[in-house]
């Protein structure tokens, strides 16, 4: 039996490392979003979905569903199982110019990983019915794509939603 030479063998050892190098790379650029950290709040940053994104500070959450926006004042607690229900105000027609009011708003949401599901329920004071946005999906640390409306880039502070 003969042994392969050093040369060869060499060669097979550069040859898997480079193998192995570049699966590394692969895995590492196709790799998703990294998973924000579980400290009872939702994730401070910005998560972003087509023609939508909220932004969360540590004082306000603001979230943009197409030409429209909402806000929720402080941090938003999330269950243990990662869900949050609260309440915040909502303006339906904000693009090209804002035209008011804010009407009360409940915002209900899932986070699995690095994405949420919003679904936004606005009780519109206006029309006198309830209009729902929604459910979108974001993803932590992802810019979103908001096509001719703007997104805010930070949270805006809000008064607390009236006592009902």
């Amino acid at each position: 039996m003969s042994l392969p030479s050093c040369r060869t063998s060499r060669r097979g050892r550069v040859a898997r490392t480079g193998i192995a190098l570049a699966g590394a790379v692969v895995a590492a650029c196709s790799s998703g979003p990294a998973v924000p950290v579980f400290d009872g709040s939702l994730p401070l940053g910005t998560w972003g979905g087509e023609n939508n994104g909220m932004i969360v500070g540590d004082t306000a959450m603001h979230i943009h569903v197409g030409c429209t926006y909402g806000d929720v004042s402080g941090r938003v607690p999330l269950s243990a199982s990662g869900t949050f229900d609260v309440q915040g105000r909502y303006t339906l027609h904000a693009y090209p110019i804002v035209v008011g009011p804010e009407m009360p708003a409940r915002f209900v949401c899932a986070v699995t990983g690095a994405k949420a599901t919003v679904t936004i329920t606005v009780t519109d004071t206006i029309e006198h019915k309830t209009v729902v946005l929604g459910p979108i999906s974001v993803t932590y640390g992802v810019d979103p794509k908001m096509g001719p409306c703007p997104i805010c880039r930070r949270p805006v502070r809000t008064k607390s939603p009236p006592s009902s």
